[in-house]
């Protein structure tokens, strides 16, 4: 059986670039993940992140794309939660799913994806985190017609049942999601560390709910495919620079000699920390490697992050991994 695979687009603006042209470039991964058979694709929320990323409004960014697409599933992968209202969250989801019937998710996370200074900004309570399991059972209940807060109710959104996902990179997720009966997806693809841990804790305590009777488990991974090793590397490369700068360089001039200063003086560790799962060559090397991690992880579904500093690059790894793992329409 083939193990269906999904993307997450970090919807990343590479220098020169701008957040116009970095929504274009989401909306045609979208377009060439719906051709090449991926099951859904997925926006995460940051603010005030290095490096620049333009999904800072995930629902928005759904909504556009969703306009441009037709068949393939879109939702947050995640939506941080501790920064909003739930009847927000929900009143949002909920118009998407009247836009787009039956191809909308909810994944949300506890971390505020952002800085102290960032979360003043936003309005939002330091301590609003510790609310996560509370605003969560919420949000479930606007979604399901069954509000806890008497006489307010989520238009739309009431009744609509989008399926609502737990992100983490940690067992606190994990616990969360298998006490609620809720998917969990693991955040891999920069966390590695806990994997193994957190994903047998919710295998371990699961208990089915409305929602769902058995453990589903998403796994992410990045992903760098190429018609050639050397091309793969090439493009490895400009992604560890990239995030060598974008993590570690910030107030520093850029100079043609920056990232390899920063790589070489400590963010090179922290950077391969972050790819420790990465899928890496032409399509039979990134087929074996993601049959590994699937069975390492115990995913039922794996969501990748297509890694590459152009978007030519990442479109084709899109292309390459579909044919790769043999998905329906590569």
């Amino acid at each position: 059986m083939t193990i269906p695979l999904s993307i997450l687009d970090l919807a990343p603006i590479p220098p020169g670039e701008t957040p116009s042209s970095s929504i274009a470039a989401s909306v045609a991964l979208a377009q060439r993940a719906e051709e090449h058979g991926y099951r859904r694709v997925w926006y995460a929320e940051h603010h005030n992140m290095p490096p620049r990323i333009a999904s800072s409004a995930p629902a928005v960014l759904i909504a556009h794309i969703g306009a441009q697409t037709s068949r393939i599933r879109l939702g947050s992968g995640g939506v941080m939660l501790p920064n909003h209202a739930p009847l927000v969250i929900a009143e949002q989801y909920g118009a998407l799913d009247a836009m787009y019937p039956g191809r909308i998710d909810l994944g949300v996370g506890r971390a505020p994806g952002s800085d102290r200074n960032t979360m003043y900004a936003l309005r939002r309570d330091p301590s609003s985190a510790e609310r996560f399991p509370q605003d969560v059972l919420e949000l479930q209940g606007y979604l399901m017609g069954e509000s806890r807060v008497p006489g307010v109710n989520a238009i739309p959104g009431k009744g609509s049942n989008v399926p609502i996902y737990m992100l983490g990179s940690s067992t606190f997720g994990a616990k969360l999601a298998a006490a609620l009966g809720l998917p969990y997806a693991f955040a891999s693809h920069f966390a590695p560390q806990m994997l193994e841990a957190a994903v047998a804790t919710y295998r371990r305590e699961f208990r089915p709910s409305a929602q769902l009777d058995h453990p589903y488990v998403i796994a992410g991974v990045n992903v760098i495919a190429a018609d050639t090793t050397a091309a793969a590397r090439e493009n490895l490369e400009g992604v560890r620079r990239n995030l060598a700068v974008g993590l570690f360089g910030q107030g520093q001039p850029v100079t043609e000699d920056l990232p390899d200063r920063l790589l070489a003086g400590g963010a090179g560790t922290h950077v391969d920390s972050m790819l420790t799962y990465t899928a890496l060559g032409p399509p039979g090397e990134v087929r074996d490697y993601l049959e590994r991690f699937a069975e390492l992880s115990g995913a039922d579904e794996l969501i990748v992050a297509h890694q590459a500093a152009s978007l030519e690059a990442r479109l084709r790894s899109v292309t390459l991994a579909a044919e790769a793992m043999q998905l329906v329409g590569a």
